[in-house]
């Protein structure tokens, strides 16, 4: 029996959360089907592209000078046009049982990305082979990732935490209400606790062992000082190899200013959102997504601070590649006025 042309063109339909420190591809009908990080390592004599995701980023800090290991976007923008082309083309090869039918392909986007932006990921993505692309608004995908019914005229309210940027919205009848984005977020925590360290105690360490940090002893409710950590690094005293014990009050320490950036975010969109709405969301709370969500502590953190409820979504991670891809069946259903809100056709 024959597939209709309907069903046939809708499985090579794809949903890409094109993070700054990690890709994630949903495809209709299989769901997620690659997860990895968004890095590319490059040889610099030869100016070719060495490996891809997972491969390149255990090369991160381990490679020779003329083997750089990098990462295309950075705050949720493409830095590297080149490599962003490359990455997403090898993406797609992976990803399509074959290219004869190219892919309708939808791709997030932080909500303040300027047009020069945007064009930026329409050229990488379209030179890729895609037969048409989308671009989605991370918090609009967010919210469909999480399983929100946006559609009605309540307002729900997302922050989605990624690596490079943390986009807040308040969403109502399948169109952004209030919305801003910080680039205070994954890398920013990192950054701060590499700080941090390296202030208090002459220690330099690496973005991994930050990260390993964040994991461990991340904690902004109530942090117990009886909960430590051994990190190693090098001592700038010295200049040779050392460690130092941490615990958590001090990573909260380190963390707090960063997360207040994000709480402010939170409470700006707020401020600028109708009484009506603000209703909503005191009744039914703030949803976080993203993988800053899982930072142990952060929904009773904000909670306290915006006098609503907080929760943290089913599967954070990937709410947003899942909303990205079932953002198609928004278009079908809301046609115009929804592209006209959260989307932008190329």
């Amino acid at each position: 029996m024959y597939e209709n042309r309907e069903d046939v063109m809708a499985k090579f339909d794809i949903g890409i959360d094109l993070g700054t420190t990690k890709v994630i591809i949903y495809v209709y009908g299989k769901g997620i089907v690659l997860e990895e990080p968004s890095v590319v390592a490059v040889n610099n004599r030869t100016d070719t592209v060495v490996a891809f995701g997972d491969r390149a980023y255990r090369m991160i800090g381990r490679t020779p000078e003329y083997i750089t290991a990098t990462n295309p976007l950075k705050d949720g923008v493409v830095s590297n046009l080149r490599l962003t082309e490359i990455m997403i083309k090898d993406i797609l090869k992976r990803v399509c049982d074959s290219m004869l039918l190219k892919p309708r392909v939808a791709v997030c986007i932080p909500s303040v990305n300027t047009e020069v932006e945007k064009r930026a990921v329409i050229d990488a993505v379209n030179y890729a082979g895609a037969r048409e692309v989308y671009l989605v608004k991370e918090p609009i995908a967010a919210a469909i990732g999480a399983g929100l019914d946006i559609s009605k005229p309540i307002g729900r309210f997302v922050a989605d935490i990624g690596g490079g940027t943390t986009d807040v919205a308040v969403i109502s009848l399948c169109g952004i209400v209030a919305e801003t984005s910080v680039k205070s977020a994954g890398n920013a925590l990192d950054g701060a606790l590499k700080k941090y360290v390296l202030q208090n105690h002459k220690l330099m360490i690496g973005d991994r062992t930050a990260s390993e940090i964040k994991i461990r002893l991340g904690n902004m409710y109530n942090p117990s000082p009886e909960n430590t950590y051994t990190v190693k690094g090098r001592n700038l005293v010295a200049g040779l190899p050392g460690s130092v014990v941490i615990d958590e009050t001090q990573v909260f320490e380190a963390l707090f200013e960063p997360v207040m950036v994000i709480c402010r975010a939170v409470k700006d969109v707020i401020e600028r959102t109708s009484p009506e709405l603000v209703g909503d969301i005191y009744r039914d709370g703030l949803v976080l997504t993203g993988g800053g969500a899982l930072l142990r502590g952060l929904p009773e953190f904000l909670s306290e601070r915006i006098n609503a409820s907080v929760k943290v979504a089913d599967n954070p991670v990937r709410c947003v590649a899942i909303g990205t891809g079932n953002a198609f069946n928004y278009m079908d259903n809301y046609d115009d006025g929804f592209l006209k809100a959260s989307l932008y056709k190329y």
